[in-house]
């Protein structure tokens, strides 16, 4: 199964992310967790792995990636160059711990060094082309906004989540990102996250479609403090099993 998680930027979707990736893992899955977001530079940390090496720069950087793709579009040819299964990724370029595992697209490493359009035509053709066995989970942490659904990521995934936290601007985003999964039809679910009990009922009351949502994680002063630093959050994390459930029936 691969699972694509959204929102607006400072919503929690890494630590989403890593909440499900880690219960996933503890079920028995072998989970892979895609970070496709060029500008955050702390994922491996909350999930308490190492960094892994920019995959970009297995393909030789920004303007190799780019050929190479233009040459297959020109020649009219599928390139698989990116259809490995999760074990047949090159070392170095993937982190290991335990049942979890970690590959990072590319990063924004220096001032002037370009757009990030390479980082995205490499992670729909990597994501794509993943071999996903009936024990795996793909997680994939996306950038701020809805620029992954007009990459085309969204649509070679089985479920999106969209994280909502209490802020004016999480709330026309889900109508946003609503209509785009209804269009190419890929199932949507909403985790409520940061809320307390007056924003957890406005929330409720505004999120036009109720059914959705599956989750909600109140403010937490300790997961919090976690994500300031950097580091993962270790303690218990109250209704994570249920999501990983809803997930795996709405897409049997």
């Amino acid at each position: 199964m691969k699972i694509v998680v959204c929102g607006k930027g400072g919503c929690g979707k890494s630590t989403i992310v890593s909440f499900l990736a880690g219960q996933y893992a503890r079920d028995g899955h072998r989970v892979l967790v895609v970070d496709t977001d060029e500008s955050n530079a702390r994922l491996n940390r909350i999930l308490g792995m190492g960094a892994p090496k920019d995959l970009l720069g297995y393909f030789g950087g920004k303007k190799d990636v780019m050929e190479g793709f233009r040459k297959s579009r020109e020649e009219k040819s599928e390139n698989s160059i990116c259809n490995w299964a999760i074990d047949e990724i090159p070392e170095g370029y993937i982190s290991k711990k335990g049942n979890m595992n970690l590959v990072a697209i590319g990063k924004i490493h220096e001032a002037g060094e370009g757009c990030a359009c390479p980082m995205g035509v490499l992670s729909k053709k990597f994501i794509s082309g993943l071999n996903v066995f009936k024990n795996d989970i793909v997680i994939i942490d996306t950038e701020a906004g809805i620029e992954h659904f007009g990459r085309g990521i969204d649509g070679i995934c089985d479920v999106i989540i969209m994280v909502i936290d209490p802020s004016y601007e999480s709330l026309r985003l889900s109508d946003e990102v609503s209509r785009l999964s209804k269009k190419i039809d890929v199932p949507l679910y909403y985790i409520l996250n940061k809320t307390d009990e007056n924003t957890s009922a406005y929330l409720r009351r505004s999120v036009k479609e109720k059914d959705r949502i599956i989750a909600e994680f109140p403010q937490d002063s300790k997961i919090l403090s976690a994500g300031l630093i950097g580091e993962e959050y270790k303690g218990s994390i109250s209704g994570v099993s249920d999501i990983s459930e809803k997930l795996s029936s709405s897409v049997a």
